[in-house]
């Protein structure tokens, strides 16, 4: 077993759990990611397989068919997916976003009449904030909504969504000023629609548009599309919640839950660039001996190690947190900060001892390589993660003056 990256006090049924998923990781994924990244392919395969696992409704309640599991078991099942092929994770990632949201802010219909089939894998959830001139700014939300009787009229374009093709509920914000007159703060005039869809490219509903796959650097296999709504009717029951105006709280929510797996998904893919760094290192032979030996080296694994170790510890303390109920903002900003530096440093790190061999398609690493770099803007780049840790930081320690 792996001494990096352990963790403390979980019970039986998450280590059962998460040597289920390392397995599968393992067997499952590990040997296919490299050609199915390549090839840019989705892994409906490995899809599939997780169905059949029950990680789709991993962290449902179990009234509703899912295993009713923590934010810890998830994101520790996610640093493991990540450790195989990081687009997996991110799969059911937005997944699990739409899910929490649903769970903690919907109505009791709409609960009863999306989670169990979410539970099941039958239903795929992403959510949608970013548009294309947006970036960090979400009060600089464009899409609107507008009352039609018991309907909803949606205009605008949407970015960045990971599902975007594959998913068939879609949480969305947009502004939407209706009982909110003007003057009234941004954030305080948004709200979030549950939009269903047909899987797929094109025209997937009246009024609702998924361009196609946005070509990547890195992150390949998931799909991440536009989104265009132009007349599309949407009825005032897919209110998330059932009132309006709460929509940016709703996802600032998610988006904490978000910034704990993509600190837990840094995690997985340092992890594994450790791995692939420390068994290179005791293959290859220069000036007569492995170069594991070299001192040079061996401070390089030895950092590599202590970003592995220390990530995972701040990913866990974010998850912990949040499942006690308190407020994590501060610790889930740390971890998501940290966790993607440090990975693209361990990868880094890891692509330097590999030497020429790294730049080869053939080597693992050149996959990672160019994988870690999303993790470095996504859910909020390092630059709002600081903003968030030092205003947090600020409340805590006011000087009584």
């Amino acid at each position: 077993m792996a001494r990096l990256a352990q963790t403390a006090g979980l019970t039986d049924v998450q280590q059962e759990i998460l040597s289920t998923v390392r397995d599968f990781v393992d067997k499952e994924i590990i040997p296919v990611a490299t050609e199915l990244e390549h090839r840019d392919e989705y892994p409906q395969q490995i899809v599939d397989g997780l169905k059949e696992l029950g990680l789709f409704g991993l962290m449902i309640p179990e009234e509703y068919g899912g295993l009713g599991e923590s934010l810890l078991t998830y994101a520790l099942c996610v640093e493991e997916i990540a450790r195989g092929w990081m687009s997996v994770s991110g799969i059911i990632n937005t997944h699990f976003i739409v899910a929490y949201m649903l769970k903690q802010h919907g109505t009791q219909e709409q609960k009863d009449h999306f989670l169990p089939r979410m539970a099941a894998g039958d239903i795929r959830g992403a959510f949608s904030m970013s548009e294309p001139g947006l970036g960090s700014d979400v009060s600089a939300i464009t899409s609107k909504a507008v009352r039609d009787g018991d309907e909803y009229v949606l205009n605008g374009q949407k970015m960045w969504l990971t599902n975007g093709g594959t998913s068939s509920l879609v949480a969305v914000l947009v502004r939407s000023d209706e009982g909110h007159p003007e003057g009234t703060a941004p954030h305080k005039s948004m709200t979030t629609f549950l939009v269903e869809k047909e899987p797929g490219f094109g025209e997937v509903r009246p009024g609702l548009t998924i361009p196609g796959k946005i070509e990547k650097m890195g992150y390949k296999g998931v799909d991440t599309t536009e989104l265009i709504m132009d007349g599309l009717r949407i009825p005032a029951d897919r209110v998330l919640g059932g009132v309006t105006g709460r929509g940016f709280y709703q996802m600032m929510d998610g988006v904490e839950v978000g910034r704990v797996n993509v600190a837990a998904r840094g995690c997985g893919v340092a992890q594994r660039a450790f791995e692939l760094g420390v068994q290179y290192a005791q293959q290859r032979h220069t000036f007569g001996k492995q170069i594991a030996q070299h001192q040079a080296i061996q401070f390089k694994l030895a950092e590599m190690a202590t970003k592995v170790e220390a990530a995972h510890a701040m990913m866990v303390n974010a998850a912990r947190k949040k499942d006690s109920g308190e407020r994590n903002d501060l610790e889930a900003g740390m971890a998501k900060y940290l966790a993607s530096e440090y990975c693209k440093e361990v990868v880094e790190d890891a692509f330097r001892i590999h030497g020429g061999y790294g730049f080869s398609k053939e080597y693992e690493i050149e996959r990672l390589y160019r994988e870690a770099p999303m993790l470095l803007i996504g859910e909020g780049t390092a630059e709002i993660q600081k903003m968030i840790i030092g205003r947090r930081l600020l409340e805590e320690y006011r000087f009584q003056g």
